[in-house]
């Protein structure tokens, strides 16, 4: 019984000691630390960042289980643009208070405009001298709101939720201004990958151009070396074609991407150009069963432009339209990504190749 009461006694004492030390540890922060920690001392515990801003579009960054990020829980995330923030947050550096006589100016700007942003972190609740960890769990580290770009075009102006002293903001080593890093549009974030399918994984491709029906074709892909290519024409097996250039081809769709989002412009111009007759359409079948399907539409060439007779461009000659991921988006690529998966037929033939 005795044994017990002491210790009961031990763990006690250990606990208030415990308490001590917290106690001890939050005193040391000061008021000043406390509106001015911007900065993440470690982007690899960051579970989430939320962004919203005054006209209510807001986003979701989210690191999944498999260590990627997600774009509100429905996207892949633009691994790039992810990089940059978390290389910005760990970087955060105060330039200098804002001085009194432009606080107000600054503060009223960034009630009308500013980005709130949100870090959740895994942290421990018990954590001692960084040795003895207990009780992991999800919470939210930081809050505090991102407004506008110094007149110098290095600072930005952030406020720490719960504190009325804004600071200019900055990071060392960077010749700008870290305000463009916080973007609440999603599209912002979100991965521009069209194509991202080995070998190994691909059933069948078809590329279609319904303006010359005769070039268009299909590549079935029996064991990953024995390639069946058939002309759609007249659904017919092609037999004597150049063996390279058509695994060239088929290996070709392991990192085709996008240049931008375009989902954005008018209604009414998007359904013009699609509405016209697609300058090719690809259909690429996984073994799962997945298909990918994309449309492509000429873009119209800018105003003056000519080409070497002196005619008027119709078409731009460096960038086209497409509609993929079921027709939920709408973007501007390049030709020169694209071509290598937009051969037609006759490139394939031995003796019709053009190079």
């Amino acid at each position: 019984m005795k044994k017990n009461k002491i210790i009961l006694f031990a763990i006690a004492v250990l606990l208030i000691f415990v308490a001590i030390l917290l106690v001890l540890s939050n005193s040391k922060s000061t008021i000043k630390k406390e509106i001015t920690d911007f900065a993440v001392d470690d982007t690899a515990n960051i579970t989430m960042v939320f962004l919203s801003d005054k006209n209510n579009q807001s986003v979701i960054l989210k690191r999944t289980d498999q260590g990627q990020w997600s774009v509100n829980e429905e996207y892949k995330a633009h691994k790039e643009n992810i990089d940059l923030l978390l290389k910005t947050l760990i970087n955060l550096a105060i330039m200098e208070p804002v001085s009194d006589v432009a606080h107000n100016t600054v503060i009223k700007v960034m009630a009308a405009n500013s980005i709130k942003v949100e870090i959740y972190q895994m942290v421990y609740r018990i954590d001692l001298f960084s040795k003895i960890k207990l009780f992991r769990h999800e919470k939210l580290t930081k809050t505090y709101y991102v407004g506008h770009v110094t007149q110098s075009n290095i600072g930005t102006y952030m406020l720490m939720e719960g504190s009325t002293q804004p600071f200019t903001v900055y990071m060392p080593g960077f010749r700008g201004f870290v305000a463009s890093r916080y973007r609440t549009l999603e599209t912002s974030w979100r991965d521009h990958t069209v194509f991202n399918t080995k070998l190994k994984n691909i059933a069948s491709v078809t590329v279609e151009f319904p303006a010359q029906p005769d070039q268009s074709y299909k590549v079935v892909n029996k064991n990953d070396r024995d390639l069946t290519l058939i002309s759609n024409k007249n659904n017919s097996e092609i037999s004597d074609y150049d063996t390279l250039a058509l695994f060239q081809f088929i290996t070709s769709f392991e990192n085709i991407r996008f240049e931008a989002f375009k989902n954005d412009m008018h209604p009414e111009i998007i359904d013009s150009i699609t509405s016209s007759q697609p300058m090719h359409i690809i259909t690429l079948v996984e073994k799962s069963g997945k298909q990918h399907v994309v449309k492509s539409y000429y873009k119209p060439g800018f105003f003056g432009e000519v080409d070497y007779k002196g005619d008027p461009l119709r078409h731009d000659r460096d960038r086209f339209y497409s509609v993929l991921n079921d027709g939920r988006d709408f973007t501007m690529n390049q030709y020169f990504v694209f071509d290598k998966i937009t051969r037609p037929l006759s490139f394939f033939l031995d003796n019709e190749k053009q190079n």
